[in-house]
């Protein structure tokens, strides 16, 4: 497959983005846009190319491959009719609205062998793919990822919205059961949670200590990993990775190490480069829809965990 033919339903905040990637990325043809915003499509496609759609079905007989960056609530209802067609489909994060949702998606997928991907971004982000290889066996992992009070994503708490990316890459590296969580959030400035800190002991023993606020006055992004004579470090948004070892060159311990060369890249072109090499390709997303469903299935006990400690602090 030489020529993948591509469409986009939702061009907001970040389907805009989509679309101005997947027009650049050489043999891809963006066919159209989709948006219950005629005005807001109509603009993206003069830009960007593509035909403008008001119905996402339109575009089932005319592409290989969707993505689709719509609020999470009409995640299932868009998806599931391009998986049934076998028509590739990337997924925005979170997944679904529910695990039983995020369950219908993989299982159609599987059922049709249709690729489905999950759009976890940070995964591709140049410091975190070069850090991955590097982190083995971790003992304590902290995560800190604070951002200002922002205009979108407010119909979902700050774990689905924000802390759900670092929930991916922790079951990306850890590769163990969550055995057991502890977790506070707050509502602040909405009815949902806009900060939250989950600590999560993993089967392996590993403890890992997570913090998402979209209410901080700094953005702040980073990610730290400590295991037996190493320490890895990473800025997600200077996309800057720090490595220390432990040596021991003559019998006396010793920390060697620092900045590791990251080359800067746009995690989502990244992301939309590797989609489109899937999807010619036959082989799998570097995140699956499956990932995305576990991510989900982990925020998920987290804000359980969540609501049950408001319960007993009411009591």
């Amino acid at each position: 497959m030489n020529r993948i033919r591509v469409g986009v339903i939702g061009v907001g905040h970040l389907g805009r983005h989509h679309a101005r990637l997947l027009a650049s990325i050489e043999g891809v043809e963006l066919v159209g846009v989709v948006d219950t915003n005629r005005g807001r499509a109509e603009e993206v496609a003069a830009k960007h190319g593509g035909q403008v759609f008001g119905d996402a079905r339109e575009l089932l007989s005319r592409v290989d491959a969707v993505t689709i960056a719509v609020p999470t609530v009409s995640h299932v209802e868009l998806a599931l009719p391009f998986l049934d067609a076998g028509i590739a489909t990337l997924v925005e994060k979170p997944i679904a609205s529910s695990v039983e949702d995020a369950d219908r998606l993989v299982a159609a997928a599987e059922r049709r062998r249709t690729l489905l991907a999950t759009g976890h971004t940070e995964r591709f982000n140049p410091a975190v793919a070069a850090a991955i290889p590097l982190v083995s066996g971790p003992r304590f992992i902290e995560i800190h990822r604070l951002g200002t009070f922002p205009e979108r994503s407010l119909d979902i708490d700050v774990i689905f919205d924000l802390m759900i990316h670092d929930l991916d890459l922790l079951l990306a590296v850890v590769k163990s059961e969550v055995a057991s969580i502890e977790a506070v959030g707050v509502n602040v400035l909405t009815p949902r949670a806009d900060i939250a800190n989950a600590r999560l002991r993993f089967a392996s023993g590993c403890i890992a200590n997570l913090t998402a606020s979209r209410i901080s006055r700094e953005r702040v992004r980073k990610a730290r990993f400590f295991q037996k004579d190493s320490y890895v470090s990473i800025d997600y948004a200077a996309q800057e990775l720090e490595v220390f070892r432990l040596v021991r060159p003559d019998g006396r311990p010793l920390i060697d190490g620092g900045r590791v060369e990251v080359a800067r890249e746009e995690p989502l072109r990244r992301e939309l480069e590797d989609f489109v090499d899937a999807v010619r390709t036959g082989r799998p997303p570097g995140v699956t829809g499956r990932d995305g469903r576990d991510a989900l299935a982990l925020a998920t006990r987290i804000a359980e965990k969540m609501e049950g400690h408001e319960h007993r602090s009411a009591v």
